[in-house]
């Protein structure tokens, strides 16, 4: 990606200028002297000439490795997405010489995952008898796809997780090869009924039916599949495998229930097909679509609830009518991304519409901007909310996970609502139990960010951390404000007059790595200008075999609204929110430096021509000491 203000960035060092960041904040409001700004101005010198010294070309044009162009990813040949990194083989040159220690650090404290080995999906997410469940797509053997199982966890707050036994493991001619992605749907009898896809005996993608043997068990540590399975095959004009991923379902007004499944006709008409059940073992398939998007190629894990307009609460999937919109959400298999729309949904014909059709599902919003994918719902009967699951997979090599011995993690769960101020997206935000881990807190107010300026916060170690971010930004001079040409551009080191500035997490001391998150803006009359807001990974990591790449999205920012973010720190996994969560960006990244006690927290502006004034502040978070129930 070419820069658009190459003449402002220093050339490359061979090596790292001696020079060091500005002191510690402290946590009282500070007054910067003409020193601490002169460091802070050298600091920025450096800071560039990082970001730019051997800075990886955009993943738009970026040319893979030769041995890498026509590897057919693990999972294609089964007839599911790829599953492992497509970016590097095994073989890739250049590996990095990994240690255990660093391998150790990678693992979360805070995020779930499993005790070791492969996950992908979250499946059939609910909430019974005090107890919140999370069943996932599971290799009970390896740390790569295979095998696929579904793992079982229970929480009494969506943060302290127990491990269980498996749910459903591949014991069946009709989900031999792989206990595939599924959704649970809570009666109002509180009854509970599991449909997932099963791959048969033959490869051919089918839907099952499973109940709890015990219902009256908190935990659900026993499931039956149904005898009669499988409960629908692909119909006319559906290939064996493009049919898969059963949402919950829905009561229509005809007292029907719904559900509808991910497919696709030809190679790029995305669908949504409905089925309509009195009984989840009989089934009748709709004369039309729910919807369809031409080029978008396959829809998987699709999800399609309601959301309230005016409502601060979350709603139970099956309802509808007046001050209700529709979320219509697909997995495409074609980009590896999770892209939404919000619309309406026709109850009288099973269709839906989005409000904004140049906005639609697979060309319009994401629900995640960053390394995410197969995401998953359920309305949280407890608590009155929507909460939303995600996968975090990876981007180094198979063989890097194969030595750690685990691969992949689930977001953390977050609340689900409509925008009222927008009118346009969703608000994504972490659950309240996030809270229950704060320790100690640290407030650093009005901190002055000149262009140029780079700004250490004390807060000790700082790889598990929720972090509140506002800024406010004053124009200088009379120049036109610039921002590069696609917003997040390449990345951090692309100046723009107003941008980027933000946030330096997971950095080392001496800034050799550093991830930055941040906003670049295009004028500085908030409500007229276009705000973006991005996470750069170039510089994440020195390891040569690790994906990274710079995400990002313009931002809604209304007027007299700052720009705000809050960041979560969990090792290796950091989840970021903008504007309350009008857009999220997810980063796996790999340090080799900036870890354990050397992970840093700075702020930063590297705009040419705003003052920034920083309010920020950072809470330390404890462990969820996710273990075996048992």
């Amino acid at each position: 990606m070419d820069s658009t203000s190459s003449d402002l960035i220093p050339p490359p060092y061979s090596a790292l200028p001696d020079r060091h960041p500005s002191p510690p904040l402290s946590r009282k409001s500070l007054n910067f002297t003409t020193t601490t700004i002169l460091i802070s101005f050298l600091l920025i010198v450096s800071l560039l000439t990082l970001f730019s010294y051997n800075h990886p070309p955009s993943p738009d044009s970026a040319k893979l490795p030769e041995n890498t162009q026509s590897r057919l990813a693990r999972g294609v040949a089964e007839g599911v997405s790829a599953k492992s990194n497509p970016y590097f083989s095994d073989s890739v040159d250049g590996s990095f010489n990994w240690t255990n220690a660093m391998f150790s650090w990678q693992r979360t404290a805070f995020h779930f995952q499993p005790e070791g080995n492969w996950m992908n999906d979250p499946n059939g997410p609910l909430y019974h008898k005090g107890w919140y469940h999370l069943f996932y797509q599971y290799n009970p053997e390896s740390a790569v796809w295979g095998n696929i199982s579904w793992g079982h966890a229970v929480s009494r707050d969506l943060i302290h997780w127990l491990y269980l036994p498996y749910a459903m493991v591949p014991d069946q001619p009709y989900d031999v090869n792989g206990v595939w992605t599924g959704s649970a749907t809570i009666l109002p009898d509180g009854r509970i009924v599991m449909l997932y896809t099963g791959d048969t005996i033959d490869g051919v993608q089918v839907q099952n039916l499973a109940y709890p043997a015990n219902l009256s068990d908190p935990l659900l540590l026993n499931w039956v599949k149904h005898p009669g399975n499988p409960v629908l095959v692909p119909p006319p004009g559906i290939g064996p495998k493009d049919f898969r991923d059963p949402t919950t379902a829905w009561l229509g007004p005809d007292g029907k229930w719904r559900i509808t499944i991910g497919s696709r006709v030809g190679t790029t008409l995305g669908v949504s097909m409905v089925y309509t059940t009195d009984d989840f073992i009989k089934y009748e398939l709709v004369d039309r679509f729910l919807h369809a998007v031409p080029g978008t190629g396959m829809w998987e894990c699709v999800d399609f609830y309601p959301v309230s307009v005016d409502g601060s609460k979350g709603l139970d999937t099956s309802e509808n009518g007046g001050g209700v919109k529709h979320v219509l959400k697909a997995s495409l298999d074609d980009t590896k991304m999770d892209h939404y729309a919000i619309g309406t949904y026709f109850a009288n014909n099973d269709t839906w519409v989005p409000d904004n059709p140049e906005e639609d599902v697979g060309i319009g919003l994401k629900l995640d901007y960053g390394r995410y994918y197969a995401s998953k719902t359920f309305y949280d009967q407890n608590k009155e909310r929507r909460i939303l699951w995600g996968w975090i997979n990876e981007t180094d090599t198979e063989a890097n996970d194969l030595a750690k011995g685990w691969a992949s993690v689930q977001t953390v769960p977050r609340t689900v609502l409509f925008d009222q101020k927008t009118g346009s997206n969703i608000i994504q935000w972490p659950v309240e139990e996030v809270e229950s881990l704060r320790l100690g807190s640290n407030e650093f107010n009005d901190v002055l960010l000149e262009p140029g300026s780079v700004v250490e916060l004390e807060v000790g170690p700082a790889t598990q951390l929720d972090i509140l971010a506002e800024f406010e930004v004053e124009a200088l001079g009379s120049e036109n404000a610039t921002v590069s040409e696609e917003g997040c551009g390449g990345g951090a080191a692309e100046r723009s007059s107003i941008g980027p500035f933000g946030v330096l997490v997971l950095a080392h001391q001496s800034l050799s790595e550093f991830t930055p998150i941040y906003f670049n803006v295009a004028n500085s009359s908030k409500g007229s200008g276009e705000a973006y807001f991005c996470a750069d990974e170039t510089r994440s990591s020195k390891a040569p075999d690790v994906f990274k790449q710079v995400y990002g999205s313009k931002i809604p920012v209304l007027e007299g609204e700052n720009y705000s973010m809050r960041v979560l720190v969990d090792h290796s996994i950091v989840e970021s929110f903008g504007q309350g969560g009008r857009r999220v960006i997810t980063s796996r990244i790999y340090p080799t430096e900036a870890i354990y006690g050397a992970a840093k927290l700075f702020l930063f502006n590297n705009g040419t021509s705003a003052n920034v004034k920083a309010t920020v502040k950072v809470w330390r978070l404890n462990s969820a000491f996710i273990q075996p129930y048992f």
